[in-house]
Parts: structure tokens; C-alpha cells; sequence
């Protein structure tokens, strides 16, 4: 039997519902409309669709979105100065650096100087060490899409091994703190999980695959996971986005897959658009954090 698709697209579609619900109430009750502000830096075609994708969420769900566009010769201290901007100005409550960035910009100083109350993504230090000691301000977008999936599908992780191939600063490792805290957001029973990380030194990697309830490939290497590297009846999911000739595809050979695993995101159609789901849950979470601290 195959595996059953985890329909990461309709999931994500209920959730931005959600979310509109609440932005309008949110407004409607005299708070500022949720602004989110995405600075793309030069002219990569996959950024410049997932900034247009993002753009258009934020409209669905009534925020409004500002693309600040910057040429592809930028300095680290141009960005740095537009950075200093925005975190100053009160229109604007998330702000998003759209990856990769050019080669000559430093991207942790610009990661770093965004200000936390206002990274939208959780890549800044502060949140990324208050959600290793389990009290986040900001779910970090694609790892809570994650577990926002497997909660919609009831696939708990209380007690399962959960091995995550990849080690990524967005993925692999912030999903690895949600799952082993006593509480990811969403509950005890999507949370509690046995983790373990995997990388480009990792030995014996299948056989570490093998042993996992819910594996997660996030490595960006085109069909590296394959049906000799699942465990029968597993639940799978394939964070990679690939582009093969003209073909979008994932870190996960789908096909074989799915005659071992008893579930399995799709790519396209998968985690991609519960991303872009929780971060329209960032920034309204924080347009009402800085709505308390206003003087």
C-alpha cells in the first residue's frame, strides 16, 4: 500500500485562514495592520518567487508587505544602514532577509542585525537561544510548518526517534530544538521526541535512517533519501526544493518511497507553503508585541 500524501498545500491554506480571521479582528479592534518588510538583494530568480509568494500571502491575510529591492553590487554596510531603518521605523513589524545574499555581503552580520522583536524569521541570536531554553518569542517558519503538518495529521512525536538529515541553521537544527522540548507550541504530544541529527560526516548514514519513526530530509541534495534508507511504515518528510533540468524535486526519491513509508510530504505541494504560513503567524504575533511595549 502506499504511503499516504501529507498535503502540506491544503494545510497551509487552513491556516492562513486562520490567520486572516485574526489580523481582521486584530484591526478591526484598533490594532496597526500587520507589515511585514522583505529586502531582496540582487536578481536570483527562486528569491525573487518566493519573495512574490510571500507578497501575496500577506495580502490575502489583510497585512500589508513592502519589497525593498537592492542591487546586486550592495555592500554588507549598505544593508546594514537599511537594516538600522527599518528596525527603527514603527510602520514595520517583521522584517525578512531574503537567502542567499551575494557573495561579498556578510550574511551572519546581516542576519545579526535585524532587531529580535522584529525577526520575523527567529534567526537572530536572542531568539534562537530563547527557543533552545524553550520559551521562544518567534517559531522559526519552515520547522514549525513542520510540526503544524504532523499535528494536522495527528502524527505525534512523543517518545518517536526522529532523525533529522540536515544540520541548517533554518532547518535541521532549530527543528531539532523544538522536538526534543517539553512543549513545541502546539502541544506535549509534538513535542518529547528522541533526536537525531545527521550531516556530511555522519557515518553510516542509511542504517541512522533506517531507525527513524519520522525522518526529515533537509540537505538540498536532489533524491538522496531512498526506499533502502526508510524504516517500513514511517512517516517522511522531504524538506528539499531542487530544480533538475526543468523539474522541481525533493531531497526524498519520491517514488520508491512511497512504497515503504506509511506517510510522506510531497514537493512541490509540501512543507514550502506551510513556510510561508508561519510567517505570516510571525508577524502577527509580532505587530501585538509591539503593540504592549509602545510606551
Amino acid at each position: 500500500m502506499r504511503a499516504e500524501i501529507l498535503d502540506g498545500k491544503s494545510t497551509a491554506a487552513k491556516a492562513r485562514s486562520r490567520i486572516a480571521e485574526e489580523v481582521a479582528q486584530w484591526v478591526a479592534g484598533g490594532g496597526a495592520i500587520p507589515t511585514l518588510a522583505a529586502v531582496l538583494v540582487g536578481d536570483d530568480p527562486a528569491s525573487q518567487v518566493y519573495v512574490r509568494n510571500k507578497e501575496k500571502a500577506c495580502q490575502k491575510a489583510g497585512m500589508q508587505s513592502r519589497l525593498i529591492r537592492q542591487p546586486d553590487s550592495t555592500t554588507t554596510e549598505q544593508l546594514l544602514d537599511l537594516l538600522a531603518q527599518l528596525n527603527l521605523a514603527p510602520e514595520v513589524h517583521g522584517i525578512l532577509v531574503q537567502l542567499p545574499l551575494p557573495k561579498q555581503i556578510d550574511t551572519q552580520s546581516v542576519l545579526d542585525a535585524v532587531d529580535p522583536i522584529k525577526d520575523v524569521d527567529a534567526f537572530a541570536p536572542e531568539n534562537v537561544g530563547l527557543l533552545v531554553q524553550g520559551r521562544p518569542r518567534y517559531l522559526p517558519c519552515t520547522p514549525h510548518g513542520i510540526v503544524h503538518l504532523l499535528a494536522e495529521y495527528r502524527i505525534e512525536t512523543l517518545g518517536k526517534h526522529v532523525v533529522i538529515v540536515g544540520r541548517s541553521d533554518i532547518v535541521g537544527k532549530p527543528l531539532a530544538n523544538m522536538l526534543v522540548q517539553r512543549d513545541a507550541g502546539l502541544g506535549k504530544s509534538f513535542a518529547n521526541a528522541t533526536v537525531t541529527v545527521c550531516h556530511s560526516q555522519s557515518e553510516n548514514l542509511a542504517s541512522i535512517t533506517r531507525s527513524a519513526d519520522i525522518l526529515v530530509a533537509a540537505v538540498g541534495r536532489p533524491k538522496l533519501v531512498t526506499a533502502d534508507m526508510v524504516k517500513l511504515g514511517s512517516v517522511v518528510i522531504d524538506v528539499g526544493i531542487n530544480r533538475v533540468e526543468d523539474q522541481i524535486v525533493g531531497d526524498v526519491d519520491f517514488d520508491s518511497v512511497c512504497e515503504v513509508a506509511a506517510a510522506i510530504t510531497p514537493v512541490p505541494g509540501g512543507i514550502g507553503p506551510l513556510t510561508i504560513a508561519m510567517l505570516l503567524r510571525n508577524t502577527l504575533n509580532a505587530a501585538k508585541l509591539q503593540a504592549i511595549q509602545q510606551p
